[in-house]
């Protein structure tokens, strides 16, 4: 889905930046390098021989040879290159503290979602990211309404860029001196040209904001109860009634010092908006919940995968606070498992024979749900833990809920993760033995006969054993 491939790269773009962001270098030895489009790469080469030549004169030592590898290997990296991409490439580099006195060495090539404007070379002691950090903010787009009696402005906001769009005086009188028999005359004349003030305002926002599809909400402000005389006697077009948000927002200007206030004042508005749409998504997994057989929910990762398997979800809801890693690993036996785990890096055994085993594949667990996910058409939303709702979905689903197609059966865990594999009847690993003298599984074992769940493929252990039907 195209919008699950946005959400991911943004999601991607996030976590490779709250990853740069936290390394912290024992000397100014991390290289960060932002490289424009229209720079040339053997300009970009030539600059960094010469940032290595200088490298020479550090006096640590430590710190000379960590600042020269990150050269040479970001230089490795820029030679796969025959010209930048479309809107750049920045490259960071450097070696970071491990346990004790051990280093290590990390590099991140990161293809930005606006242009690289300028060539730049840090060395520091923690990588330069500000460019970065502004194309974290939202990009969605949102009208700008400024008016009262005297003036009227319209703007659009795209992430931190407001851009003025058309402004308005009204020449409607204020007050007037007439008494006696003319100052009912006076006040009408004075409403009717107010009402034909506001409907001009009204036809111009719906001629710049009507056919926007980007266009997420419309914040209206301005000074005094006009605003909301203006929204509440529906001048609007009634699609774009339908975006404005509440509440309407007090400024003290209506022209473009309005424009910048309002979108001040509006802030926390502004970031309710996501939150809204991800507690509308969490209430309706709740309500599925509630229902005495579960209704179309499940949770936790072993259900929601062997729901994802059968193509039955319809909505995959997935914590962003969710930071853990999908690897594949291989032990000396040639046991293979694909199993979740917090690090990557730690020591993993292998599940049947207890040896340590090695990481073959490891990427994201989220990133492994959406490529999941896009196999049966399934959307993906990321859920902020900033909310009670997104909190929930932490602590108490583990980060991981799903919304059905169609209700599907609640197996246990243990039986999902005995039948998922890449033979249709491979087993990964056992059922727990049960301490029954009764159980099939125990009595099968201590007449030396091999369990059905250790049988490959179907039909011979169906001849092996007495058990005419799976396990369950």
């Amino acid at each position: 889905m195209a919008e699950n491939d946005a959400d991911r790269a943004k999601y991607d773009f996030k976590k490779a930046m709250q990853e740069i962001t936290s390394y912290r270098g024992r000397g100014t030895e991390l290289i960060s390098v932002y490289v424009p489009e229209n720079k040339q790469i053997s300009e970009v080469m030539a600059y960094l021989r010469n940032e290595q030549s200088q490298a020479s004169n550090i006096k640590s030592k430590t710190t000379m040879n960590h600042v020269q590898s990150a050269i040479d290997s970001i230089a490795a990296r820029l030679k796969t290159y025959k010209a930048p991409p479309a809107n750049g490439v920045v490259i960071f580099c450097g070696e970071v503290p491990r346990a004790g006195d051990q280093t290590k060495m990390v590099q991140y090539v990161i293809n930005p979602p606006e242009a690289i404007t300028a060539f730049m070379y840090r060395c520091d002691s923690t990588f330069f990211t500000d460019p970065l950090d502004a194309m974290l903010l939202d990009k969605r787009s949102y009208g700008l309404i400024t008016i009262d009696r005297s003036e009227a402005t319209l703007g659009i906001l795209s992430g931190s860029r407001i851009q003025v769009l058309k402004h308005f005086d009204s020449l409607v009188p204020s007050k007037h001196h007439q008494g006696g028999q003319s100052s009912v005359r006076f006040e009408r004349l004075i409403e009717i040209a107010a009402h034909e003030f506001f409907k001009k305002v009204a036809d111009n926002a719906t001629e710049v904001f009507l056919n926007r599809p980007e266009l997420i909400g419309i914040l209206v402000g301005g000074p005094g109860a006009t605003k909301d005389f203006f929204v509440k006697e529906e001048y609007l077009h009634h699609e774009l009634r339908k975006k404005v948000i509440s509440p309407l927002v007090d400024t003290g200007y209506t022209d473009e010092s309005g424009l910048r206030e309002l979108v001040d004042n509006a802030k926390g508005i502004i970031v309710d908006v996501r939150l809204t749409e991800e507690k509308e998504y969490m209430q309706r997994f709740f309500r599925e919940i509630r229902k005495a057989d579960g209704g179309l929910s499940c949770y936790g990762e072993a259900m929601v995968r062997n729901a994802l398997d059968m193509g039955a979800v319809d909505m995959l809801l997935l914590s962003e606070a969710l930071d853990k890693r999908r690897v594949t690993v291989q032990c000396p036996s040639g046991h293979t498992h694909d199993l979740t785990v917090p690090d990557a890096d730690e020591r993993i055994q292998c599940p049947e024979c207890k040896a340590n085993a090695q990481v073959i594949k490891d990427e994201d667990l989220i990133d492994d749900f959406f490529m999941k996910a896009d196999e049966y058409n399934t959307k993906v939303e990321i859920i902020s833990p900033d909310s009670e709702e997104g909190d929930m979905l932490m602590r108490a689903f583990g980060g991981i809920a799903a919304i059905l197609r169609y209700k599907v059966s609640r197996c246990p865990s243990w039986t999902i993760s005995l039948f998922r594999s890449a033979g249709p009847w491979r087993a990964r690993s056992a059922r727990p033995a049960s301490t029954s003298p009764s159980c099939p599984w125990t009595s099968a074992a201590s007449r030396g006969r091999t369990p059905p769940w250790r049988c490959s493929p179907w039909p011979r252990w169906r001849s092996r054993t007495p058990w005419s039907t799976p396990p369950p």
